[in-house]
């Protein structure tokens, strides 16, 4: 069983003048990032593959995120593919990789993440985690889904969506 969690990146800020790419964490999502790490480790959920955005308030979640992994977190791969990637070039970067990677953590934008949620959910996705999935992808959400083919036959309905959480600092 393979394992594909995706997260969206963190709050990020909006200063003036920095493009789009280039935008930081904000306050928040410095610390939601942490908590999300968490929330991977307190689950069991430890990726052993990483695909980041290259975008700099993803790569910022994904160094939280790492930070909480600790000795297992993989060297995440930054992939330009996924800044503003729709929902199919996504999965076209996800069926390219190899078969040892069994539980698979992406961070990436909205919109392509969440379609690429909904693209994927199958018919018996426990229902709490599609009808989240479906209504709302805040920052630092994680939808977890498993699936039972090879990353190159990921394709339509064929992921369980197993659960779905918008980790928060307090």
């Amino acid at each position: 069983m393979k394992r594909l969690v995706l997260m969206r990146h963190s709050k990020a800020a909006y200063p003036l003048g920095v493009a789009d790419h280039d935008r930081p964490l904000a306050q928040r999502g410095h610390a939601d990032a942490v908590v999300a790490g968490k929330w991977l480790v307190d689950n069991g959920v430890i990726p052993d593959f990483i695909l980041c955005s290259s975008a700099l308030r993803a790569r910022q979640s994904c160094t939280w995120v790492c930070q909480q992994l600790g000795e297992k977190a993989p060297t995440p791969k930054l992939e330009d593919r996924l800044y503003a990637a729709s929902a199919a070039e996504m999965l076209t970067v996800i069926n390219h990789l190899p078969e040892t990677v069994r539980t698979l953590l992406v961070i990436s934008h909205l919109p392509g993440l969440q379609d690429l949620g909904l693209r994927l959910a199958s018919r018996d996705s426990a229902e709490d985690a599609y009808t989240n999935l479906a209504m709302s992808y805040p920052t630092s959400a994680l939808a977890v889904f498993e699936h039972a083919g090879s990353w190159a036959e990921l394709d339509g309905q064929d992921a369980q969506a197993v659960s779905f959480a918008v980790p928060r600092a307090v």
